[in-house]
């Protein structure tokens, strides 16, 4: 049976226009319409989209194209976060700890056995935390406001914590509904790593204006394999800036541990910046190129399974020496390229403006990159 009408629900008048609605139900607070749509699938959902989205409702749609029953989907919009972010918060938490933990051992160079006898130890690892957590945090606040501003549902951030050597793999946002334009997918896939950057580049200034740290004898003897973290274009350009070293001549003498908030920073934004699925840098040409993109993320896996090959074969290094990492991100982008970019409801070009942010910004994202960016040397 179909249901009334109310004044102040979706614009069923404007559905009507393109789809032929003989049933409507109700599936908790989604309205669902069944009937025959008069127009193909993408025509249909840029046609009442706007409509739908001025009412409060978020529009989605499925036609069979074959004389079947299509459907038409119009779910109220967030109107913001609802309720208490449990999740994102016991992320949060569990992300402080493991950052905190990480970073006493291996970066403040606190002996186990005094870490386990007093956890608080850890606390002095504080700056550690700040900085990776602070040019993380900011990346996806970066997406989220944005989103926010283009009314599109975005998630809060979801920190992931971890192991070694950082204590966290990251942190993600969750986009839903509609994207509707490539002016928005463009500022919320731009923000995070403009936003991410500034951070980044803030928090290596003050790592390399604190002073350094004196690597203690028993670390110092140690016979485990050392990691090498290799200098970034940025960061040198930073110290250059400043006339701090990143290096010095006692190899017991390293930089301070916020620092690595920096570098962190930098590595992150060279992959979130790859033009393939729902990375950053996906989202980025998907409204620059449009559906051409699907053309350039192809390439992404096959250029870096070719850095590892170069890496492996040209320059001899082993697994432990990024070949492995590109190598990883090779099979990683392979699969996430299946899924791809948001797709825009209005596919209307980007201003020249909004281009020049992009290359500007992928320029910015190749400032960081490096061929062997970490390096696993026995000791």
């Amino acid at each position: 049976m179909e249901q009334a009408e109310s004044a102040d629900g979706p614009p069923v008048e404007v559905l009507r226009t393109v789809f032929d609605v003989h049933e409507t139900r109700t599936d908790g607070k989604r309205l669902v319409y069944y009937g025959e749509s008069l127009v193909p699938e993408q025509m249909l959902v840029r046609e009442i989209w706007p409509a739908f989205r001025q009412a409060g409702y978020e529009v989605q749609a499925q036609t069979t194209g074959f004389g079947g029953t299509d459907i038409v989907v119009a779910e109220p919009v967030s109107a913001g976060i609802d309720g208490v972010p449990w999740k994102n918060l016991a992320l949060f938490v569990a992300t402080i700890v493991s950052t905190l933990f990480v970073g006493a051992v291996g970066w403040y160079y606190v002996p186990l056995a005094e870490l386990t006898a007093n956890p608080l130890v850890a606390l002095q690892a504080w700056p550690f935390t700040a900085a990776v957590l602070g040019v993380l945090s900011v990346h996806e606040l970066g997406h989220y406001l944005m989103g926010k501003y283009h009314g599109v549902n975005v998630s809060l951030p979801y920190l992931i914590p971890f192991i070694f050597p950082f204590g966290t793999l990251g942190a993600i946002i969750r986009m839903r509904g509609q994207m509707p334009d490539r002016k928005a997918l463009f500022d919320i896939g731009v923000a995070g790593p403009l936003a991410g950057l500034a951070a980044t580049i803030v928090v290596t200034g003050i790592g390399l204006s604190l002073e350094p740290l004196t690597v203690p004898a028993w670390a110092f003897a140690s016979s485990s394999d050392v990691i090498v973290f290799n200098n970034p274009p940025l960061l040198d350009a930073i110290a250059a800036a400043l006339g701090r070293p990143t290096e010095y001549p006692d190899p017991r003498t390293v930089v301070h541990p916020v620092v690595i908030g920096g570098w962190v920073g930098m590595f992150f934004t060279v992959l979130n910046l790859l033009p393939v699925g729902q990375l950053d840098g996906g989202h980025m040409v998907r409204a620059m190129l449009g559906e051409r993109q699907e053309s350039l993320a192809a390439t992404v896996p096959l250029f870096l399974f070719g850095i590892a090959g170069y890496l492996f074969y040209v320059r001899g290094l082993s697994i432990n020496e990024s070949v492995g990492l590109w190598f990883f991100w090779g099979l990683l982008s392979t699969f996430i390229a299946y899924n791809g970019p948001a797709d825009p409801v209005d596919e209307t070009p980007l201003g020249p403006g909004r281009i020049a942010i992009g290359l500007f910004t992928f320029a910015l994202g190749a400032a960081c990159f490096l061929l062997v960016p970490i390096q696993v040397i026995p000791a």
